[in-house]
């Protein structure tokens, strides 16, 4: 499970001049900025982890093509239409060819042609007469992906495969999704075939992940199959690429990494999901090495029934001095589960394994890029994090980028109406979303246990909004606890005070300036980050403890009691950890339809014209620095350099040029 980042909020008073933004902010396009990242610390790493870095950052963008793919089935032919066109054309001005390449970035961002966060179909700001034009002078039989009338009908009209992942009550979400997860089967169809697998299975104490690595569909003779992402399966092609960089990784790795390595070589190759879990096991356990790696499919949350995983990539090493805190989170973490507020019998007897880390990103890859989370824990299975623990990391140089962009954009000054609450985000709001990130992912993901009997897969469509929704409760419950102040993770409890202002304010109201007006809410993180807000509200609105305040015809959401809110919090963490433990479907289903979903359309309307006037993007993503080996005159490694490339056309133009190893149609 991984925690998006609130980007939008300045954390503190430092104002950020047009200079000084340059070597951030990279690109700007739409709803869109893009920025570079740096990878502090790379320098004083051993020559074998810089090599090794190195493999693995290699093999994290060999599987891009798969999370288009993924994403949907005419990606890869959209795409390389596009890059194609847009390689070859020699008029480059104008309205027609702007509107062109501002959706071709777009595409590049999302990994499609969905929006990565809305799930919506992008549309096309260009005529469909100028893009007929462009395919007939720059498409040929040798370049071309699709037939032009299909490809235009994709792009064009807006009611076909007008929604990535579609949830929305009443439909049957596997057909109405245009992921390329299932095809020619049903929701009912597709829940019975894995509910099958499940039975055959039950009682079983280690149980497999089943569906997590294929695709499900009818083969010629009309039979429901699974299609297995592997070696020689479905994707092979860039597979076998991933899989021959983490053999050179094998290489340079120590013993411990060449074991898991090695795990990880044999699941691609088998498809086996038992020996996902082998490698997993091996994994979590490795708490020793500097550097780590994230790759596999991993994250289920573009699934619409919580199934299946996209492939994602994150190479990293430690960041020694911020690990000093999660450390100390890690070894208190029996102290938290023994105290959280929920039922005593969903509460772990013992906490194993618990490994926490704060790490610095080197490559971001798949469902990793260019947009990533801001926290990860992992493995995702029940079983493995109670048998053996979780690894949970904070992604500190990516949060360092992400605040310096925010310095100064006036986002404070615009939605945040005390000023007390401002002098409080000024001056605790980095260490604050830090902490809550760590809380989140270190303890929160890993905390409580299921009831005997209980599988864990049956929230199904709900499961990742309810399960973000445990592991916020979790953080926010805690991080206004007396006890942070006690083992020297915070100051004072005003740190736990900046985070609630800001967090509320993000999930009942700034959120929504990411979603398209008369839109509801769809994203797992978005409606986790509402379901909180608005229970809350509700829950204290006679106590006033969230109270709407309008002044100059602008509405702000101020916390009046701190302390009645943590409380609140607790409650709800309670009911959460009782519905995820018990696998209570319809409880889910009503908490997060109730709370979640619907948008009031006047003040979405409000959020979106504030938010504009400051002229800031709801979204951000990432351009990846480059490795260069080098080498002596005997061809020997002698060190590995870095460079921080600052075009976001050109290195997707050079991925997809260098990296993309799938067929169109696969």
């Amino acid at each position: 499970m991984g925690v998006l980042a609130l980007t939008s909020c300045a954390t503190n008073t430092e104002n950020v001049t047009e200079t000084a933004e340059k070597p951030w902010v990279v690109d700007r396009f739409d709803d869109i900025k893009v920025i570079r990242y740096e990878v502090p610390g790379f320098e004083e790493l051993s020559l074998e982890e810089k090599e090794l870095i190195y493999y693995l950052a290699e093999a994290a963008k060999c599987g891009r093509d798969i999370l288009f793919d993924q994403n949907f089935k005419y990606n890869l032919a959209v795409r390389r239409t596009l890059e194609s066109i847009y390689t070859a054309s020699e008029v480059r001005e104008g309205d027609e060819f702007a509107a062109f390449e501002k959706y071709l970035k777009k595409v590049w961002f999302a990994n499609g042609i969905h929006h990565h966060y809305s799930n919506d179909k992008f549309k096309a700001e260009f005529s469909e007469g100028w893009f007929r034009e462009q395919l007939a002078k720059y498409i040929n039989d040798e370049n071309r992906q699709i037939e032009d009338d299909l490809l235009c009908q994709i792009i064009f009209d807006e009611t076909l495969y007008a929604s990535r992942l579609n949830r929305s009550e009443g439909v049957d979400v596997v057909l109405a999704s245009a992921g390329n997860y299932y095809e020619g089967v049903t929701q009912s169809e597709a829940e019975a075939f894995y509910q099958g697998m499940a039975a055959a299975d039950a009682g079983n104490p280690e149980p497999i992940s089943y569906g997590l690595n294929s695709k499900l569909m009818r083969n010629e003779n009309g039979e429901i199959v699974e299609k297995v992402w592997k070696v020689g399966g479905m994707y092979t092609e860039a597979i076998e690429q991933i899989v021959y960089w983490l053999e050179k990784a094998i290489t340079v790795a120590n013993p411990t990494q060449q074991e898991i390595l090695t795990a990880l070589v044999k699941y691609y190759r088998s498809g086996d999901l038992a020996d996902f879990d082998a490698y997993n096991i091996l994994w979590v356990q490795d708490t020793a090495s500097n550097v780590d790696v994230v790759n596999g499919f991993i994250e289920n949350y573009g699934d619409p029934l919580g199934i299946k995983s996209s492939w994602e990539s994150v190479v990293n090493f430690r960041d020694e001095e911020a690990c000093k805190r999660t450390e100390i989170m890690a070894a208190n973490a029996q102290w938290f589960e023994d105290n959280a507020p929920i039922n005593p019998a969903y509460r772990k007897e013992e906490v194993k394994g618990v490994s926490a880390k704060v790490i610095t990103v080197a490559m971001l890859g798949g469902d990793c890029f260019p947009s990533t989370a801001i926290g990860i824990n992992l493995p995702n299975a029940d079983w493995i994090r109670k048998e053996y623990g979780s690894k949970s990391v904070t992604i500190d140089n990516i949060t360092y980028a992400y605040d310096k962009v925010a310095q100064g954009n006036g986002f404070m000054e615009e939605f945040v109406l005390r000023e007390e609450d401002r002098e409080r985000l000024k001056k605790y709001g980095k260490l604050s979303d830090d902490l809550h990130t760590d809380l989140h992912e270190c303890l929160g993901h890993g905390s409580g246990q299921l009831a005997p009997g209980t599988k864990g897969d049956e929230l199904r469509t709900y499961s990742s909004t309810l399960e973000e929704a445990r592991a916020d409760l979790f953080a926010l419950y805690y991080l206004g606890d007396q006890k942070l102040v006690e083992i020297g993770l915070i100051p004072t409890l005003d740190v736990a005070w900046a985070q609630y202002s800001d967090y509320i304010m993000n999930g009942i109201m700034t959120q929504l300036s990411r979603i398209e007006p008369g839109k509801n809410v769809e994203e797992d993180h978005m409606r986790n980050r509402k379901l909180i807000a608005e229970w809350c509200y509700e829950k204290g609105k006679a106590e006033n403890v969230i109270e709407w305040v309008t002044e100059n015809d602008k509405r702000y959401v101020v916390i009046n009691d701190f302390v009645r809110l943590r409380e609140l919090f607790g409650e709800l963490l309670c009911e959460v950890q009782r519905i995820k433990s018990e696998g209570d479907y319809e409880a889910g289903k009503a908490l997060v339809e109730a709370y979640a979903v619907k948008v009031d359309p006047e003040l979405h309307a409000e959020v979106i014209a504030r938010n504009k006037a400051l002229n800031i993007e709801p979204y951000s993503g990432f351009v990846n620095p480059d490795y260069e080996l080098v080498t002596d005159e005997a061809g020997k490694v002698v060190d590995v350099k870095i460079i921080y490339p600052t075009n976001f056309v050109e290195q997707h133009l050079e991925y997809g040029r260098d990296y993309s190893f799938l067929p169109t149609m696969n």
